[in-house]
């Protein structure tokens, strides 16, 4: 299995061989999986180029690594619990034997409905068990897939699946969360419209809610399943092949599809699973991501089964049907390890320490945050509460583009610090520059967060475009990687996150990028210009603050907030939509026409006092006018 770090001392002697023998070390973690044919070479890079290749010529399928290798010694141990969105409905555990069987089969429907190597595939489901097993089956017959989150709308999928040209869609009647049911297969339908590639629909049942089924196109899992055999050998592939697409927003209107391949995402993924959380074997993992985002790729599918983990699976929602509902899981069913989202925390904390105090969450071990940097509140309620001041806490940063966690503590091992992502991983080679990407030395500095060198699981391309992949990620400064974040590097050398420096807004732990809310508002009639900016929220980390023109005086602001918050649900999600809108005559511009988003970030941070200089304005008097009337 892999190597595991056991103490800071020789996390200090890895780390160095890691950074002075990059090549060497991966080789030898990557010795720990099954290839069919070993590589040729480990390593060939070329940031300028945004070129990357890792372990190449390696032949291998990452679902015989996920599955196939434990048949022999841990068949009948559970690889996942589902968790239902109902507590009272019966969870479901599928050992790697029981999972094995229903990957093969239903990567069998997928080739009986044409699928074959390269194609790729939109899944678009509820946290069941069923989307787990689509996302491997896609992966054991060398399909891409490209999973779409559950709360996305018709149009964000529909864009989706026409970048990526999927011919086939995998999803469900509807899906439940929290006392909602929410219609999936109708959604599908309404993107389908304007998606000529699709020629298949498989569709799973969960809410039993009507939906439409056409002939020819469309049909449903259950029936499917029953027509094939459960005997699908793993297609073979090159360590370079595609595994995935994953869509994250960007600084500009369109949704990139980030890249990564098979072969060093495997390594990547599980090395980081086995260290950061110091998983022992038949610990009980509960990462509460959903499978849409690349949390749930990492760390409930690929890096726990690769590992050999029991991974727990859950459908529902922190709150429902009270704000214990994440203690009483853990009670349930043992939990060893919980992964979760500083919101998560923040919400969870909000109702006090009444659905707390009552549970027993002595199984736990180790706690993790991901999706963006957790405050000292938020940690300290975290480590006394939940934690109970015994389980170290593994605070992660990482990015869609890494494909695994980059800076974190490792377990028991790193001394950990609140709010803080400590120190990198072994094979992680971080390091600050200012704006004209001179290196910052030394600590107690901060600067932009660049990483040196290429690391496995790194972004191969965004897909069909690979200079958008070049501008966005490695032209900002020369020969680096650039993450988009403002980091700290502290007195001991510990790294903090400090936030998007670039037009990106953190929500909830979901990447959203400014200009994608400004296109959806702008959709709206009567809307002539809006700009949006993050701003501390309580509970979601950053909140969305719009500023909007419109084309004529409002009678009914509250309505017309109304009609933009729908507007933008449904050409992103829920997700997208503005905590605060303030209708404005004018914006902040310069005179070559810029939008000056350092003014409205401050007056959406309540501190105008600080505004800065406005004498490069078209027009400063606009500044005032917007402070006057701020929410």
């Amino acid at each position: 299995m892999i190597p595991q770090i056991s103490s800071f001392q020789q996390y200090q002697e890895v780390y160095n061989h890691s950074v002075n023998d990059p090549e060497g070390f991966w080789a030898e973690v990557a010795q720990n999986f099954q290839w069919r044919k070993p590589w040729k070479k480990t390593l060939e890079w070329d940031f300028a180029t945004a070129n990357t290749k890792w372990f190449v010529g390696g032949k291998m399928n990452i679902t015989e690594n996920a599955l196939d290798r434990h048949l022999a010694t841990r068949g009948d141990q559970a690889a996942i619990i589902w968790e239902s969105n109902d507590p009272e409905e019966e969870s479901i555990t599928l050992t790697y034997k029981m999972l094995h069987q229903k990957v093969c089969q239903f990567a069998n429907v997928l080739k009986k409905h044409g699928a074959k190597k390269g194609d790729r595939i939109c899944i678009y489901m509820p946290m069941i068990p069923e989307l787990a097993i689509a996302v491997l089956a896609c992966a054991r017959i060398g399909a891409i897939h490209s999973v779409v989150f559950g709360g996305f709308s018709a149009q964000s999928i529909a864009d989706r699946i026409n970048d990526a040209q999927c011919n086939i869609v995998i999803t469900s009647d509807g899906s439940f969360r929290g006392n909602k049911e929410i219609g999936l297969k109708n959604t599908v339908d309404d993107a389908l419209i304007q998606c000529p590639s699709v020629k298949k629909v498989i569709v799973s049942t969960r809410t039993r809610t009507p939906v439409s089924m056409l002939k020819g196109r469309d049909v449903w899992w259950e029936n499917e399943v029953k027509t094939v055999s459960s005997d699908c050998p793993a297609e073979e592939m090159d360590s370079e092949d595609m595994l995935f697409i994953l869509y994250t927003s960007g600084s500009t209107g369109k949704p990139k599809g980030v890249v990564h391949t098979c072969g060093g995402y495997m390594v990547y993924a599980t090395y980081t699973f086995a260290n950061v959380f110091q998983y022992q074997p038949e610990q009980v993992h509960f990462c509460t991501a959903d499978i849409g985002w690349i949390t749930g790729h990492s760390y409930i599918v690929y890096g726990p089964l690769c590992h050999g983990a029991t991974s727990l699976m859950f459908e529902g929602i922190p709150t429902y049907p009270d704000a214990g509902r994440f203690w009483d899981v853990i009670d349930k069913h043992k939990v060893n390890i919980l992964y979760t989202a500083p919101t998560a925390i923040r919400s969870l904390m909000s109702f006090g320490n009444q659905f707390v105090d009552n549970k027993d969450l002595s199984s736990l071990k180790t706690l993790g945050s991901v999706g963006e940097p957790i405050n000292e509140e938020a940690w300290n309620w975290y480590n006394e509460n939940i934690g109970k001041g015994k389980c170290p806490i593994v605070d992660t940063w990482w990015q869609t583009e890494t494909g695994g966690i980059m800076i974190s503590p490792i377990a028991g091992i790193t001394k950990t610090k609140p709010a803080y992502a400590t120190l990198p991983l072994p094979g992680v080679q971080p390091i600050l520059v200012d704006e004209n990407g001179n290196e910052i030395l030394g600590n107690g500095v901060s600067g932009n967060l660049c990483i040196k060198f290429p690391w496995p699981g790194i972004i191969r391309t965004t897909y069909g475009d690979h200079e958008r992949c070049i501008q966005t990620y490695f032209s900002t400064y020369k020969n680096l990687y650039f993450t988009g974040d403002g980091c700290l590097r502290d007195e001991d050398g510990y790294y903090r996150i400090t936030g998007r420096v670039d037009d990106v807004m953190n929500v909830s732990g979901h990447r959203i990028g400014t200009a994608e809310v400004e296109n959806a508002i702008n959709m709206h009639l009567g809307v002539i210009e809006s700009a949006v900016v993050g701003y501390p929220h309580d509970i979601k980390g950053q909140g969305i603050y719009a500023y909007v023109i419109c084309d004529k005086d409002l009678e009914d602001k509250d309505l017309a907030r109304k009609d933009i918050l729908a507007t933008v649900t449904r050409a992103i999600g829920p997700i997208a939509k503005p905590d605060k809108i303030q209708f404005v005559s004018g914006l902040p511009k310069t005179r070559s026409g810029k939008i000056m988003r350092r003014i409205l970030r401050k007056i959406a941070e309540g501190e105008t006092a600080n505004i800065g200089d406005t004498s490069t304005l078209l027009d400063p008097s606009v500044v005032e006018e917007i402070i006057g009337g701020a929410l």
